[in-house]
């Protein structure tokens, strides 16, 4: 008896169905419970309290953004216990986005105003011109100190500038390493003659302040204009509001220029970084300020005024000069005899070898 033979593939498909359903009865109930498990750790991971990053907190309290945060350190300074200080960006920024532009403009607006004012009125001449009679002015020891003063705040002037302004500037045309040993060269000599300002700075106010008191009158000088509204001269007394507005702008100005230059020069005096900081934008600003001033100080000294520079160079200034801007003071310098001729003026230079000697009377020349 012959048996029947099951074809091949239909064995074939019978093993690859047992193999399916040996899987489904012996591995799915494996699998099951690891899918269980892997939702359950999953929802449990969502509902857990995150644990804090060290790391992040460590560099989060590095930047200190909000503010000054102070730590505790071993080394000894005002600033040990502060790793960044994040006020240092905002001056970094206020200086070069808005100090430098800014002043910038500020000084080119007050040459390019000056330059106006030359062309379109010219120099101021003396209505009753240049005579041969003088009136003493100023003694040898404020010319010198006024000279003195002058010569430093110039030199300062011109450093800080170099220093301020010399990057965008001077680089495109000294190049780098020039501008570097010019600006080296500037900071050194700005900090050494800083403090021979000061000094500067305390002689002339003590020489000249009993004469720059505000008097009666000083107010319709300035609401004149010294002179420049109407056609009649303004008179006043031996310095006009202009003079003594620019004294009292040099004393109390210079203070903050002076105070604030020395925490910078020597900070050796407990100053914070912040206090850096605050002392250099009032440092340039102030200075800013005074170099505008004595830009139209310098003009109406030179080119601005027919015999305004005469005092100061020597000693002596014309009588009719003094008549048309200081009338009060050359009014009762002239009811006490005090006018004196040009040949007078030569023979007095030449018998004093330190300088014109002062007619008796003038050498402590008051209101």
């Amino acid at each position: 008896m012959s048996r029947a033979r099951i074809p091949y593939r239909a064995v074939t498909a019978i093993q690859g169905g047992v193999f399916i359903l040996f899987c489904l009865i012996v591995l799915l109930p494996m699998l099951t419970p690891t899918a269980a498990r892997a939702q359950t750790q999953t929802n449990e991971s969502e509902r857990a309290i995150p644990v804090p990053n060290p790391s992040a907190d460590l560099w989060r309290e590095v930047r200190q953004r909000e503010g000054i945060v102070a730590g505790r350190s071993q080394v000894a300074g005002v600033d040990s216990g502060t790793l960044i200080n994040p006020y240092g960006e905002t001056w970094r920024n206020f200086r070069m986005q808005q100090l430098i532009p800014y002043s910038g403009y500020l000084l080119a607006g007050v040459l390019l105003l000056l330059t106006l004012f030359y062309f379109i009125l010219g120099k101021i001449k003396v209505d009753a011109g240049l005579g041969d009679r003088k009136l003493f002015r100023y003694t040898l020891y404020e010319r010198t100190i006024h000279w003195f003063i002058a010569s430093v705040f110039l030199f300062l002037a011109l450093t800080g500038l170099i220093l301020l302004y010399g990057r965008p500037l001077l680089i495109p045309l000294i190049g780098q390493e020039g501008f570097s040993l010019l600006a080296s060269a500037s900071k050194e000599g700005h900090n050494l003659f800083g403090p021979v300002f000061a000094v500067a700075l305390l002689l002339i106010f003590f020489r000249f302040v009993r004469r720059n008191i505000y008097q009666k009158g000083d107010l319709t000088w300035l609401l004149k204009g010294g002179g420049i509204i109407g056609k009649r001269h303004v008179p006043s007394n031996f310095f006009n509001m202009g003079e003594k507005s620019m004294f009292w702008l040099l004393a109390l100005v210079g203070v903050v220029i002076v105070g604030s230059g020395l925490v910078l020069v020597f900070p050796v005096f407990g100053q914070a970084r912040i206090t850096m900081e605050l002392a250099h934008v009032s440092h340039a600003v102030t200075t800013v300020l005074m170099i505008a001033v004595i830009l139209g100080h310098i003009y109406i000294g030179s080119v601005g005024m027919e015999g305004a520079l005469d005092g100061m160079t020597t000693g002596y200034c014309d009588l009719n000069w003094a008549r048309e801007h200081h009338a009060q003071w050359a009014e009762r310098c002239e009811q006490e005899g005090e006018v004196v001729s040009e040949s007078e003026v030569s023979s007095q230079r030449g018998e004093a070898a330190g300088g014109p000697a002062a007619p008796s009377g003038m050498q402590e020349s008051g209101q």
